[in-house]
């Protein structure tokens, strides 16, 4: 079974905007995606469960250089059915509850930049 990965369709749906504008808003908007991914990775550790560890130290977030945006991986390869569950173990989510937590802000942040560029 492969890892989980969340990648930030969304936040890059959703920012993809500002690559054609300012390069101060594309500044901006790089780091607060950067700020978001860190976030989600804080958070999915923090609400991962622990035996060994293994699936919290596998948990990492990458930003993307080109675009607006990243993802967040959960490597080990039993990642998918602690998040979801199988047929004889209840799901125990860490990754869609720590995006869920952190969506909000982002969103702000990137409403408050685009009213900044006059985007708004």
């Amino acid at each position: 079974m492969a890892a989980i990965t969340i990648t930030t369709n969304e936040i890059g749906q959703l920012a993809a905007v500002f690559t054609i504008h300012s390069a101060r808003a594309q500044s901006l908007a790089h780091v607060a995606a950067r700020k978001a991914l860190l976030d989600i990775e804080a958070g999915a550790k923090a609400r991962a469960p622990v035996d060994t560890g293994f699936l919290r130290n596998s948990i990492r977030a990458t930003q993307y250089v080109t675009a607006i945006g990243g993802e967040v991986v959960a490597g080990a390869n039993y990642a998918h059915f602690v998040e979801y569950g199988t047929s004889r173990m209840a799901p125990k989510p860490y990754m869609g509850p720590a995006v869920d937590a952190v969506l909000p802000s982002f969103e702000q942040a990137i409403e408050r930049i685009a009213a900044m560029d006059g985007l708004l």
